[in-house]
């Protein structure tokens, strides 16, 4: 029966049909590979697992707390604008109020963006990060060797992410000389590089050796994104960070298709806030967002592959040691060493009329945001609760 069998088999066609099975099996695995690798060629972010549930009793035992400041800092809900905090991920208490466009009388609601204004430099930090996490660019790496104009060759990529560049402002240099901007025109990121390659603009301090709180570092670097990724800075923000994470009501602002549309700025009186030169520079500023999106953003910040253990630790190690204090700037995080050994980050913000402050509480998992886009300082003042989560020892009778 068996030879009949051999007799009645193409053993060819058999022969055939196994490499063809073989070759699909190779050509599978390597479009898998391939897929890993495009997805790692820009670092997306990667969504934080679901993380433990908190529970009622837990909520109870902090939510008083949390109203009574609320209650305290914005009376009669005149915050205008969000405000979040939540564990593990999930939310404990949150508010919206006030007008998102006065004049179209909207209010504000879980889905209106807001400019950041300079919590978007932890988002750009991010992006930068992971392109180092991925062998891309060197955290030491000098700036010159990817922005080919830049004039400063001693200053790093590191510099720009810590605020050690010694760079003047670019709101500074090109205000009053019409010999080096004009302020008719709208700049742009460019146009600063190319300013710094040309006009001979000094430094405030020579590079490295002092930390300085400078916008002009995080123009540079969303410079930087550009070039490695070959995207637009609003492009490379949306493919590495917004859509990997769900964030569906952030972007970067873009003057030709959301001025008309974006939730204007308001003075401290109610007085809308315009547009002015400096508007389409980003990096620094001009992500719009809102509190449950970066309630994403900041648990895959927490998520535990991240980066690779030795970057993150540079990222929440204080850079600016020359003078002694418990303030200090990581890579593109603000942050306050007390000698306990309690360490608490953040990063505030404010443009025009915009402020912000976002909170990370890493050993609670605890996540604070508050987003305004009418003019106060009372933004800045969530850093209250953090003791009601853990030890951290502020003087708030000190604060500024």
């Amino acid at each position: 029966m068996q030879m009949i069998f051999l007799k009645r088999t193409n053993i060819p066609q058999i022969l055939f049909s196994i490499l063809v099975l073989s070759s699909c099996g190779k050509d599978k695995n390597n479009n898998q590979n391939e897929a890993v690798k495009e997805k790692d060629t820009l670092g997306k972010m990667v969504p934080m697992e679901p993380e433990k549930k908190i529970t009622v009793a837990y909520v109870n035992s902090v939510k008083g707390r949390i109203n009574h400041f609320y209650n305290k800092n914005w009376p009669n809900n005149s915050m205008n604008g969000s405000f979040l905090v939540a564990k593990n991920g999930q939310i404990i208490f949150e508010r919206y109020n006030g007008f998102a466009n006065k004049n179209k009388d909207t209010k504000i609601t879980a889905d209106t963006p807001v400019q950041i204004a300079s919590v978007s430099k932890v988002l750009t930090a991010t992006a930068v990060l992971k392109l180092i996490n991925l062998g891309k660019i060197g955290l030491d790496q000098k700036v010159n060797t990817i922005l080919k104009t830049f004039p400063y060759e001693e200053c790093t990529v590191r510099m720009l992410l810590c605020h050690r560049s010694g760079m003047r402002n670019y709101a500074y240099f090109t205000d009053r000389d019409k010999s080096v901007w004009d302020r008719h025109n709208q700049l742009t990121n460019k146009d600063i590089l190319d300013i710094l390659a040309t006009k001979n603009v000094g430094l405030e301090s020579r590079v490295g050796t002092r930390f300085a709180y400078c916008n002009t570092n995080y123009a540079m670097l969303a410079l930087i994104i550009e070039k490695i990724t070959g995207l637009s800075y609003k492009e490379a923000m949306s493919q590495m960070i917004f859509k990997p994470l769900g964030m569906t009501h952030s972007y970067v602002f873009d003057d030709d298709k959301e001025r008309k549309n974006i939730v204007p700025s308001y003075k401290g009186n109610g007085v809308e806030i315009g547009f002015d030169y400096l508007d389409n520079v980003y990096g620094d500023k001009n992500i719009f967002s809102t509190v449950r999106d970066l309630l994403k953003f900041d648990r895959a910040r927490n998520a535990p592959d991240f980066l690779k253990p030795a970057l993150l630790k540079e990222v929440y190690t204080g850079q600016s040691n020359e003078r002694k204090g418990t303030k200090n700037y990581g890579l593109g995080i603000r942050m306050i060493n007390w000698e306990t050994g309690q360490n608490f980050y953040f990063h505030n913000g404010w443009w025009h009329g915009n402020t912000s402050s976002y909170i990370t509480l890493m050993k609670e998992g605890v996540t604070i945001i508050a987003l305004s886009n009418k003019m106060t300082r009372n933004t800045y003042a969530v850093r209250k609760l953090a003791p009601v989560f853990g030890d951290y020892p502020f003087q708030f009778k000190d604060e500024e």
